[in-house]
This record gives structure tokens, C-alpha cells and sequence, in this order.
């Protein structure tokens, strides 16, 4: 903290021994009128100072000067605020001059000034602030630059809204319409570059950027804009933010109309300068009007108001007016005055007093006063600074409130487009909202937005006079065309390979390409340039990284899109799918004696076999009792079982069921049957018909877990995907450089010195075994998904375009007649049949019985139930005894004795007719018994 202290003061110094010669020399040159009651007095003062620090002869000070004369006269004549104190103002011009501007700084602060308003010039701000900080001095600035930190300088508080909000304006303008890249043409001062640089950020989060800073010098001559434009129009990029001063602004569009940039095609944003200009404005001439013909540009947003119309129709009567017009600066200006009205009204109120004093720091070591020491401390400064910060009022331009950061709150703009003789407003911008055709005062009232499906602008009318979008890029028109790295294959030539024809390369990818250019609504200047040696595959991997470094714009071939490449460059959408497989040698399977057991497996035919006479043994049981064919002698019974069992295979069952339980069980097993048979019956087809293979190899799984060496080719992804994602050891990899190798290292296998398959993506797969004859095939299923696409640099719009057109290609056909023309030839089966794979399981069926054997549940707990209900009224004494003692007294016999398992036996395998038969006559002689009972009663006694 010391050090920084003892910065200031050696800052004050060098000021002091530039200033004071001046002083000398020239006296202090100003107009200021001097206090005309000493500030130092501990009364409320009569007449306190305010300093302004304004280019007098400039947009911003010939709107400035009015607006601040006339508030402080308002503020004198209103009786309602500072009562008894007046506000004398002291107008500094700083004559756009840096130098000049901090020399008026300080002759300012030699009058006692309780606060400055100024500067407009950011550089002059940076430069002062530190004055102001040492002399506690509240400065009340109109500097934009975003840099300008309350952090750094206590006592400065920015009355416009700044810089950083408009920026982040311009890349929602950038962001609403698409727009990818950017060039910025500027001031190179500190408004102009800290302000560019708040751009870069801004479009950085709308994924956009800027390609190129165009960056010329505050007195920069006719022909250095010219120059400068003449290198931005040779690059890619066709969007243009002009950040300059609005008093020569309009040079650059001077230059930019000769150099033919004013046409369609062009996007011109300007910041606020351009509508400062025109504001300020009696009349602008056609000339002027038809050079920014299109532009679109940011306004300060200033509510319409009561307020402001009144000050609008006294505009003509103010003092020192040079035009009818005036722009936002005069509204700022006029509530900077009241601003500090109200916040010393307030202070005043507080028992605030104005009091100055020598500052120490300001004499050497000896005491003796440096040239510094006229000027004094504002004893209350940071007193009125806090004040200042707290007001809340309505004034000209809208809300006067602090944030955090002491900016103005709500900071919003209009988004204007120039046309005609005048502008249009086709939006508003605001930090709360974002972009709206609504105006921000109706949005501060609800929720905040800022989502993209919210952001609205009118139509534009764009440079050239057309509604049209301009695409916001071109091909550069410095002669380069587009540099296009495609790989110098060595395998698999159809996809892309060396031509001696004037492209220099032909295959299936450069076709592809192509048709795909063809469709843009412009042309790419393109040259293929081949990579690699012509010995070998290059390395993919490679070729990708310099496209990231710049030594290509864009790669065309066979390069599959992945998570990583993906993160540096940008693809188009896919033209081609690709995955990996692997690739083994087979054998046919001879043709089997019990080839007929293959359809099923061990289990689904065990439990096939038990169902048969699980069904078959149920339906006995539910039919024993009423069908006379499923009784006899016990060996004629169990041979109908399993006669019954196993002829519904066939449905060819002799045997009708009776029973209502039997039917329904029935019903259920035979459609079982009839799905297994018709399973079978296609299973056993398809293994006597189809040709059979054989692998050692199953799939990937049982390739990586074995020790066996694996083939990849040369220069694929397939070599670091092993090893990274898959874990397989280097050690274990063996890279093929040719079709030949492919098909040596299958037919030797591992034990011969080759390899037990092969990993390669599933295009140069199908083409191999194409080529080979279909000795080889894939195994297992394709373990990856993915696609080939054509690569560009990050943010290049070229990928987006040629996306939309690959996608037209696929719907048209065009690039299936591609593919056919380079890829078309006899096909071989995608993949080895497995005979394990063609059994099927008990897996699949074993719904079916799992609804079989809970019909067969039911039937016989129903089955039961009743034959429970009919053996309780059954008495399995002889029907012919006769009864010889009433019911009444005599026990039943159940209860008297137990029954036995072979009564059970003997009830249940009678036939269901005498069991009915047995029950009718039962129920007939107790009713019998019971009316015997009833006649032989006594009579009861009288």
C-alpha cells in the first residue's frame, strides 16, 4: 500500500513540472468564474464550485455544454433544492488532447471544485482519476472504457452506461443472426482497444470470435484508412464493428463506399458514435446519408418521458446551442448537474459542510510546498461520494441508480438501422432482457429472459438494399484458395486416390465433396494437396492436428469423426457410416446326421419332453371320470398317456376330451405345440439350407481376451482405440499395411505368425471382403458407431454449409449413386452364422409354458376342489342297507370311523355318472327318513 502511495506522488510530481511552466508561460487560459464565498467556511457555503472537463468543439461537447449550462441555472432558480447555496460551474476545454486535457485537470482542481463532470475522453479519465483519488474528489465521467474500475479509483462514478454492456449488445446482434466471425476496426486508444477487447470476450461465449483487430492511430491519415481497409477486405470475414469517435467516424465509410464494401454481402455494426453524429444533426446531406446506406448501429437508450419532451422544446433557447438537435449526452449531462444537486441537497441536510485542506504528501521532506501545493483536499469528499452513489431519482434519460460496480443500473440501447434519409429502430437491447421489439421499461416489469428463443429484432435492410441475411464470410479474394488436405492412400484406393487428372485426386470421398460444392449458392476455390508419402497410410491422427495449426484449411478422405478430433475441429455431418468389427477367417460346417437335434437346445428340448407329459398326464386326470377312453386297465391307461402326450406334436391326438377343465388345458397346449413346431420347422430349414460358418473368433470380447495377435490397418483409429479404450497391449497389435498383408496374416492365423483378426472399420471391411472373395467374414456384432465426415477449422462456416448439402445429397439419391459407383460389387454375408447362434433356447419360449403349466394349475386345483366337495356326501357303505334308525340319532359313519386312502382311491376313479347317481338317491332317502321321522312324533301333552 505504501509503494502504491508513493507512485501516486512521484505521478503528481512529473504533472506538476510539466503544468506549472505552462502556467507561467500562458497563465491558466480559461473562462472559469472564481468562488464568491470561501468553501473553507464551516457554514453552509453560498456558492460552491463544479468543475467540467469537456472537447468543446465536438459531438459530445456541443450537446454537453447547453445541457450542463442550462441545469445548473435550473438548479439556481429552483427554490426547492439547496436553499441558500448556488452551483457555479467552471468549463474546462480539453481540446481532444490528451496532454492539454490533463493540464486543464489540474488548473481545475486549483478552484476548489467539490466535484468534476468529465471527462469524455477515456484516456484523460485514466490520467486524472488519479488526482482525484489523492484530492478525495468525486468525478463524475462520461468515459465509456470498460477498464475505468471503481476498484481502482475510489472516487470515480460513470453517469453514462459503459462500454461492457454495449459490447455485449453487439454480440447478441452477432449471436441473433448467426454470424461465426468478426472483424473490429478501431481507435487504437484506451477506449478503443479496452473496449474491442470486452468484444472478443463477448462473442467468445456466442461461440463466435474475432478473426482480426483493424486497429489504426487517433490522427491516422486519409490514406492509412484506406490501407487498412483494403487488407480487412481481402479476408474471409464480412461482418465490420466500427468503434471509433464520432468526429471522424465517418471517414472510414468514406473509404469503405470507394472500396465497393457498401454492397450486399457487407454487415456494417457500428457503437453509439454514428447515432451520436446524426442526433446531433441540423440535417444530414444525401452524400453523407448514402455512405452508411445498411449500417446498422446502437443508440443509448433513453426513456421517452414528460421530462424530456420539455427539454427538447427549450433546446433552441439554451445558451451556447449551435444546432436545433441533440444527442444522448445532453440528456446525461443535464442529470449529471441534478445528480449532484440532489446528493448535496441531501448532504446539506446531514449537516454535511465544504471544507478544503492542505495535503502533507503533497511537500518534500523539508516541508517547503511543491508546485502541487494550490491544490487541496476536499475535506467531505468521501462523505458526498457515498451520498452520490446512494440517489435514486427519475431524470432525462431514465433511472438514475447505482449498481455495485457504481454504473448506471438498467444500461440499455436502440438497435437502429440506417436507411433513407433517417434510421429505424428494428430493436432494443438491455442487460435484463436481452434483444425485444419491446421497448425495456414494459420488460423491467416482468420476469428476466434472456433465453434464446426470446430474442426478437425486426427485419433489416441490409447494404445493397436487400433483406436478405448476408452470410457474413467469403472466400478470401487474396488469391489463396482453399488449402485441402487429403490422404495419400496406400490400401482400400476406391475411397481416395492419386489421379494425374487437373484435380490431382479421384475416389468415392473427392466424388462425395464434390457434389457436395456444387450445391453451395457460391463458389470455393479449392486445391487438393496429398498427404502422406504415397508408401504408406499417413496418420490420421496427424493430419487432423495441422488443420488445428493452420497448414490446412480443410482435409477431404476417409477420416472418421471421434470424441476427440471433434474438440479441435469441426466435421460436416456424416457422409458415410463407420464402426468397427472384426474380421476372421471361417469355416464351412458339414452337414450333420443329427443335424435334425440343432434347432433346440439340450435344455429347451428336456423341457420340451417333460411338458409333453406333464400336459398329457393333467388331461388324464381331468378326464379319467367322464371319458371312457381314458379308462381300462392300468396298462392301457398309462399307454394312452403317453400315446395322448406325444401325438399332439403331430395334432394327431385320436382321443376326444369331455371334460369342460380338459378342453381348456387342451386348448392351451396345442397352441404351444403348434409355436415350437413352426419354430422348429424354420430353424431346421434354415440349417439344411444356408451355408455355415465357423470361427475361433466370436467378437470383439473373445478377441481382446485372449493372447492372440490382432491385425489393424495402417494409420487407423483402430490401433489407439485398442489400447486406450479396450485396454489391449501394444505388444499384442500387429499394423497391416496392405490388402495383401490383411489376407497373409488371416490365412496364417495366429500359431503361423499371423493374426487371429483383424479391427478395422466397417467400409474398408465390406470392400475387403469384397475383394477377397468372401474367404474371410465379421464376427460378432459392429462394437462402435460412428461416420466419416470432411474436416474443417474450428468456427469455419464452410462445414455448416456443406452439411445441409451432404443431407441434400442423401435425400436426392445422389449419394447412393456414388456409393454404387465406387463401392458397388458382389457383397458377402456381414457376418460368420455361428451354430450356436441359430439354436434357439429355452430363453425364448419359455413364456409360452410358463401360461401352460399355470392352465394346467388351475384346472386341477378346480379338479379337486370339487372332487373334495362331491367326497363329503359320499358314503362309501353299500347303497342297499337299509336305514333302521332315524338320522337323527344315529352317528354318521364318516365320523365314526376313519376313512381310508383306498376309499379316496376307489371314490375318485369312479365314473363321474354313478358318483351322481349315488349322491341323487342318497339325497332322496334322507328326505325320506326326515318325513318318517315327523309322522311317528308324540303329541305333546295338553
Amino acid at each position: 500500500m505504501e509503494a502504491y502511495l508513493q507512485r501516486k506522488r512521484v505521478f503528481l510530481l512529473l504533472i506538476s513540472w510539466i503544468w506549472v511552466p505552462l502556467a507561467v508561460l500562458g497563465g491558466t487560459g480559461n473562462n472559469t468564474t472564481n468562488a464568491t464565498a470561501p468553501l473553507s467556511s464551516f457554514s453552509r457555503p453560498k456558492v460552491v464550485n463544479v468543475g467540467a472537463l469537456f472537447t468543446a468543439n465536438s459531438v459530445i461537447g456541443r450537446s454537453a455544454e447547453p445541457a450542463l449550462v442550462a441545469a445548473i441555472n435550473d438548479v439556481n432558480s429552483d427554490s426547492s433544492i439547496l436553499r441558500g447555496t448556488k452551483l457555479n460551474l467552471i468549463f474546462q476545454d480539453t481540446n481532444c488532447s490528451g496532454f492539454v486535457g490533463t493540464v486543464d485537470a489540474l488548473q481545475l482542481m486549483e478552484k476548489e471544485v467539490i466535484a468534476a463532470i468529465g471527462p469524455q475522453s477515456s484516456g484523460i479519465a485514466h490520467v486524472i482519476s488519479h488526482v482525484m483519488n489523492e484530492l478525495q474528489v468525486p468525478l463524475l465521467s462520461f468515459a465509456t472504457d470498460p477498464t475505468l474500475s471503481s476498484l481502482q479509483y475510489s472516487y470515480f462514478l460513470r453517469t453514462v452506461p459503459n462500454d461492457h454492456f454495449q459490447m455485449y449488445a453487439i454480440a447478441d446482434v452477432v449471436g441473433y443472426f448467426g454470424w461465426k466471425e468478426v472483424i473490429a476496426i478501431f481507435v487504437d486508444d484506451d477506449n478503443g482497444r479496452n473496449g474491442i477487447s470486452v468484444l472478443g470476450d463477448a462473442l467468445a461465449k456466442k461461440r463466435a470470435k474475432l478473426t482480426y483487430k483493424a486497429a489504426f492511430s487517433p490522427g491516422a491519415s486519409s490514406s492509412e484508412i484506406d490501407d487498412l481497409l483494403v487488407s480487412v477486405n481481402l479476408m474471409e470475414a464480412r461482418v465490420f464493428v466500427v468503434h471509433v469517435n464520432p468526429d471522424t467516424g465517418l471517414s472510414i465509410f468514406s473509404k469503405a463506399k470507394n472500396l465497393g464494401m457498401m454492397v450486399g454481402g457487407y454487415v456494417w455494426i457500428t457503437t453509439d458514435w454514428l447515432p451520436l453524429f446524426l442526433d446531433s444533426s441540423d440535417s444530414v446531406n444525401p452524400e453523407t446519408m448514402d455512405l452508411i446506406q445498411g449500417v446498422v448501429a446502437l443508440r443509448h437508450h433513453t426513456a421517452d418521458s414528460d421530462q424530456k419532451k420539455k427539454f427538447a422544446s427549450r433546446w433552441k433557447n439554451f445558451k451556447n446551442v449551435e444546432t436545433s438537435s441533440f444527442n444522448s449526452y445532453a440528456l446525461y449531462a443535464y442529470d449529471a448537474i441534478w445528480l449532484l444537486a440532489r446528493a448535496l441537497d441531501l448532504y446539506f441536510k446531514d449537516g454535511g459542510k465544504v471544507t478544503f485542506s492542505d495535503d502533507p504528501r503533497l511537500r518534500d521532506t523539508n516541508g517547503s510546498a511543491l508546485h502541487l501545493s494550490s491544490m487541496q483536499v476536499f475535506d467531505q469528499g468521501q462523505k458526498l461520494f457515498q451520498t452520490l452513489i446512494g440517489m435514486n431519482f427519475t431524470g432525462l434519460s431514465g433511472q438514475i441508480q447505482f449498481d455495485s460496480e457504481k454504473n448506471l443500473g438498467h444500461p440499455a440501447y436502440d438497435v437502429l438501422n440506417i436507411g433513407g434519409t433517417g434510421s429505424r429502430t428494428v430493436g432494443y437491447w438491455s442487460n435484463y432482457s436481452g434483444l425485444s421489439v419491446v421497448t425495456p421499461e414494459i420488460l423491467y416489469s416482468k420476469p428476466p429472459n434472456t433465453s434464446t428463443s426470446t430474442q426478437h429484432l425486426y427485419n433489416v435492410i441490409w447494404p445493397g438494399e436487400t433483406v436478405t441475411q448476408p452470410r457474413g464470410w467469403v472466400f478470401p479474394h487474396n488469391g489463396k484458395p482453399l488449402q485441402i488436405a487429403v490422404p495419400y492412400r496406400v490400401t482400400f484406393k476406391e475411397f481416395v486416390h492419386k489421379d494425374k487428372g487437373p484435380s490431382g485426386v479421384k475416389g468415392y470421398c473427392i466424388d462425395v465433396f464434390e457434389a457436395a460444392i456444387d450445391l453451395l449458392p457460391y463458389a470455393v476455390p479449392h486445391v487438393y494437396i496429398l498427404y502422406g508419402d504415397g508408401k504408406r497410410n499417413p496418420s490420421f491422427k496427424n493430419l487432423v492436428n495441422d488443420i488445428v495449426t493452420n497448414k490446412y484449411d480443410a482435409a477431404v478422405g476417409d477420416i472418421t469423426i471421434t470424441t476427440n478430433r471433434t474438440r479441435i475441429v469441426d466435421f460436416t455431418q456424416p457422409y458415410m457410416e463407420s464402426g468397427l468389427v472384426v474380421v476372421a477367417p471361417v469355416k464351412d460346417l458339414k452337414s450333420s446326421p443329427w443335424a435334425f437335434l440343432q434347432p433346440f437346445t439340450l435344455q429347451m428340448w428336456c423341457v420340451t419332453g417333460v411338458f409333453f407329459l406333464f400336459v398329457g398326464t393333467v388331461v388324464w386326470i381331468l378326464e379319467h371320470r367322464h371319458n371312457p377312453e381314458f379308462r381300462g386297465s392300468p396298462r392301457n391307461q398309462l399307454v394312452t398317456v403317453f400315446w395322448f402326450s406325444f401325438s399332439t406334436m403331430f395334432f394327431a391326438h385320436r382321443e376326444n376330451t369331455m371334460s369342460t377343465l380338459g378342453r381348456l388345458v387342451l386348448i392351451f397346449w396345442l397352441f404351444v405345440v403348434l409355436i415350437i413346431n413352426s419354430s422348429y420347422t424354420a430353424s431346421l430349414t434354415s440349417i439344411l439350407t444356408v451355408r455355415h460358418l465357423s470361427s475361433g473368433i466370436q467378437g470383439i470380447d473373445s478377441l481382446i481376451s485372449g493372447s492372440d495377435p490382432i491385425g489393424v490397418q495402417d494409420g487407423s483409429f483402430a490401433y489407439n482405440y485398442l489400447i486406450e479404450e479396450l485396454g489391449v497391449l501394444e505388444s499384442r497389435i500387429r499394423i497391416l499395411k496392405t490388402e495383401d498383408e490383411y489376407t497373409s496374416a488371416l490365412l496364417k492365423g495366429p500359431q503361423g505368425g499371423g493374426v487371429a483378426g483383424i479391427v478395422d472399420e466397417l467400409p474398408y471391411v465390406e470392400l475387403f471382403l469384397s475383394n477377397s472373395k468372401c474367404v474371410f467374414r465379421t464376427v460378432g456384432q459392429e462394437f462402435t458407431k460412428g461416420g466419416w465426415g470432411f474436416a474443417f477449422q474450428r468456427d469455419s462456416p464452410l462445414a455448416v454449409d456443406l452439411s445441409t448439402a451432404i443431407l441434400q445429397l442423401s435425400e436426392n439419391g445422389e449419394l447412393q449413386r456414388i456409393h454404387d459407383k465406387w463401392l458397388s460389387k458382389n457383397g458377402c454375408s456381414s457376418q460368420s452364422n455361428q451354430s450356436d447362434d441359430t439354436k434357439l433356447s429355452l430363453k425364448s419360449f419359455w413364456g409360452l409354458f410358463l401360461i401352460c403349466a399355470v392352465a394346467c394349475f388351475l384346472a386341477l386345483v378346480a379338479f379337486l376342489c370339487r372332487v373334495y366337495c362331491q367326497f363329503r356326501r359320499y358314503d362309501p357303505e353299500p347303497e342297499d342297507q337299509e336305514i333302521s334308525e332315524p338320522e337323527s340319532v344315529r352317528p354318521s359313519r364318516r365320523t365314526l370311523r376313519s376313512v381310508s386312502f383306498r376309499d379316496l382311491i376307489t371314490f375318485v376313479d369312479r365314473r363321474e355318472s354313478e358318483i351322481k347317481d349315488i349322491l341323487k338317491r342318497k339325497s332322496i332317502d334322507s328326505k325320506k327318513h326326515q318325513g318318517q321321522s315327523s309322522d311317528v312324533q308324540p303329541s305333546s301333552p295338553v
